[in-house]
């Protein structure tokens, strides 16, 4: 009896062997194949037959256990594959296969959980030191919430017209209008009937929605041709730029052969309807080689991604060239280190400054596929400095097949959260907002910054014909926002004038100006602008030696400095003609300070016309001697030139000879400094309408000093 049962027991053993044995080869042949939704399973049910005692036991378990990891990675079940990769690394697979910390890394980064993507990554570069790949994971974990905060303004939203609980992704306009978006789907409706094998999910098909004049899309049907669909995936549409040829992506499942895809071409058949597809021959050394995703812009040229044997790692970005005479596609070249890396590239297309588009898992990034822009070289089939587009349209989720519409609008796919909740490929719609400007002009008093004015007329028009008109408050500002209907007053790429006038004050016929045009980021615009009281205009102070009426230059003051206020006032206004007008205190005779004044008017003249080449009819020199004493305004003990804002206290003065001499004896610095404020140089408007075609002549004697004494 125990020989019998020792015998049973063998029996058991070698029956639950071969089982074992028999699930382990299906699972391996199911890997292999990449039939990756069929490997799930298999290479799970291996998994929990295999004992995990023993070595080569522990390390057949351990093996079932990461490839069942790597088939929910190749299924993007993040979650799924990095509870697998955890268990693969409790039996040790990293001593053989050290990757598992690399992809499970990525897993983490994918769901978010940085600070654990992060040590796996060092796990493995303590294995595998300077693999770029990790190196760029766990940068983009230890850089995300940077990159996150440099998000761009563009509004990201689901076009769930189009999606469904299925694949839905890679779209492409099919026309010049842009009427027509292309793209592929799993959805209900399609040839195939049955599962891929290698997704799980229903088999790929191109399908068609048009696009309405209001942009809404209508309900999607299947590609009008014969053959474009079949059994098989079909996906990732191009077209050449006559919209007369259309490329295509098909990637067959046969059971038994491990076939790639492939790119087909068909030709259209009037506006609607397409040819019978045929097949782009010798772009790859092996069946088993996968070539897709074709870019085009001329039909001629033609960049596709492929992982045939050559590249940089993972799959690259290729292109061939269409020779017509033989009416043969060249051998495939690789892109160039500039474009490929060790990662994947994938999903090329082209904006509309023929700038190419791109997804890749290899430059750096937010994780996952990002989508990246490489500026065109010239008119060049080249490329090159790739630059990841940014947050929010790239997120640590795939996102890839970008195309733009506008250069505002465009769509793309993302496997981010749906609006159904799971993490499938869906259409997204991307628009950059306008930028928000506002303008805010504040107005003051030429020559007294502080003085602001109320009450002014303010005129905006844009180069758009659009006027409008608003008035200044006590502060001197009037502000434009928003209009009462929602929309802005100032708007995109379009310049403005702004014109102001008010009663007293000369008017502003030049105005102000500003312009958006090749803005691209928000901004309050403040123009400050002034206005010409219709009274003496008070200019820095020019100084002049005692009883002389050279220009002062010393380390107190520099007096020809100061006359550069009239010269700017002269540029700002070119139809100003203003009077210079000097004086001087009440001490010394009327006479000889008359002569002395004028002097000093015509040294200010002089200076202007011959130093700085103001033409001289738009100068009046005038001595006015000790005629107009200043008036000032007194606040406790201090004197001011300019009138204060603030009254209260205030005592408005006349600096008359007997005022002034009050303090000769009991202030005698007060007294200096009061004769010191008549001597002066004031500007009063003459005329603002300066013509050079008209004007009379100088007078001459302008450039001459009178006798002085």
């Amino acid at each position: 009896m125990k020989k019998l049962a020792s015998i049973f027991i063998i029996l058991l053993i070698g029956i639950s062997f071969s089982f074992g044995q028999r699930a382990i080869v299906k699972a391996e042949k199911a890997f292999a194949s990449e039939n990756y939704a069929e490997a799930v399973n298999l290479c799970s049910a291996a998994y929990q037959k295999l004992s995990n005692k023993g070595k080569s036991a522990k390390r057949k378990k351990a093996e079932m256990a990461f490839k069942t990891a790597e088939s929910y990675r190749m299924l993007e079940r993040y979650k799924d594959a990095n509870e697998w990769y955890d268990r693969a690394i409790l039996l040790d697979v990293q001593e053989e296969k050290p990757e598992v910390y690399l992809y499970n890394a990525d897993m983490l980064q994918m769901m978010g959980e940085h600070k654990k993507a992060i040590e796996m990554y060092d796990k493995y570069l303590a294995l595998v030191p300077n693999d770029e790949r990790a190196i760029l994971g766990k940068k983009a974990s230890e850089n995300h919430d940077e990159f996150i905060a440099k998000k761009t303004r563009h509004i990201i939203e689901n076009v769930d017209v189009l999606n469904t609980k299925f694949f839905d992704m890679a779209p492409m306009f099919g026309d010049r209008k842009k009427s027509k978006l292309y793209f592929s789907s799993g959805r209900k409706g399609g040839i195939g009937k049955d599962k891929d094998p290698r997704t799980g999910e229903s088999y790929m098909d191109i399908w068609v929605s048009d696009i309405d004049k209001k942009g809404n899309f209508t309900e999607p049907y299947l590609v009008v041709g014969e053959e474009i669909n079949t059994e098989h995936n079909e996906g990732t549409v191009c077209f050449d730029a006559r919209y007369k040829k259309m490329f295509f992506t098909r990637c067959p499942n046969v059971e038994k052969q491990n076939l790639g895809c492939d790119i087909w071409v068909s030709e259209a058949k009037g506006k609607k309807e397409w040819k019978k597809p045929t097949k782009i021959e010798g772009l790859k050394p092996h069946d088993s080689i996968s070539v897709g995703h074709p870019c085009t812009i001329d039909g001629k040229y033609l960049i596709f991604a492929s992982d045939m044997p050559g590249g940089y790692g993972g799959r690259d970005l290729w292109y061939t060239t269409y020779d017509k005479k033989t009416d043969t596609w060249s051998k495939p070249v690789n892109m160039g280190e500039q474009i490929n890396t060790k990662g994947n590239e994938l999903f090329p297309t082209f904006d509309l400054e023929g700038n190419l588009v791109f997804a890749s898992d290899g430059h750096p990034g937010l994780g996952g596929l990002d989508i990246f822009i490489a500026k065109r070289v010239g008119l060049e089939n080249k490329w090159e400095n790739p630059e990841n587009i940014g947050a929010p349209i790239n997120t640590i989720d795939n996102d890839y097949a970008l195309i733009e519409q506008t250069d505002k609008v465009g769509f793309f796919t993302s496997e981010r959260k749906s609006n159904n909740g799971e993490y499938i490929p869906d259409i997204y719609r991307y628009e950059l907002p306008p930028n928000v400007f506002t303008l805010k002009v504040i107005v003051s008093e030429l020559g007294n910054e502080q003085k602001k004015i109320e009450d002014v007329k303010v005129v905006v028009e844009a180069s758009t014909g659009e006027k409008w008109e608003g008035y200044t408050d006590e502060t001197g500002a009037v502000f434009w926002d928003k209009k009462p209907d929602g929309t802005r007053y100032i708007n995109e790429e379009t310049s403005y004038v702004i014109k102001i006038s008010k009663e007293g004050f000369h008017e502003d016929k030049n105005g102000s100006t500003f312009s958006t045009k090749g803005l691209n980021y928000d901004q309050n615009f403040v123009i400050d602008m002034n206005l010409l009281p219709k009274k003496p205009i008070r200019l820095p102070e020019v100084r002049y030696p005692l009883n002389k009426w050279e220009l002062l230059v010393d380390s107190t003051i520099n007096s020809q400095d100061s006359l550069l206020f009239v010269y700017n006032l002269l540029e700002e206004y070119p139809g100003l003609v203003l009077e210079l007008s000097s004086h001087t205190d009440s001490r010394g005779s009327v006479t000889a300070n008359q002569k002395l004044s004028e002097n000093r008017a015509r040294a200010c003249y002089k200076y202007l016309v011959e130093e700085k080449g103001v033409d001289p009819r738009r100068i009046v020199p005038v001595g006015k001697g000790e005629n107009e004493p200043r008036t000032v305004w007194k606040k406790g003990d201090e004197y001011y030139v300019v009138e204060p804002v603030d009254k209260e206290g205030v005592e408005k003065i006349v600096l008359t000879e007997k005022y002034i001499n009050q303090f000769r004896r009991s202030n005698p610095e007060l007294f200096k400094k009061l004769h010191q404020l008549n001597r002066r140089t004031e500007g009063r408007v003459i005329s603002m309408d300066f013509d050079p075609n008209t004007a009379p002549p100088a007078d001459s004697k302008y450039l001459q000093y009178v006798k002085y004494p």
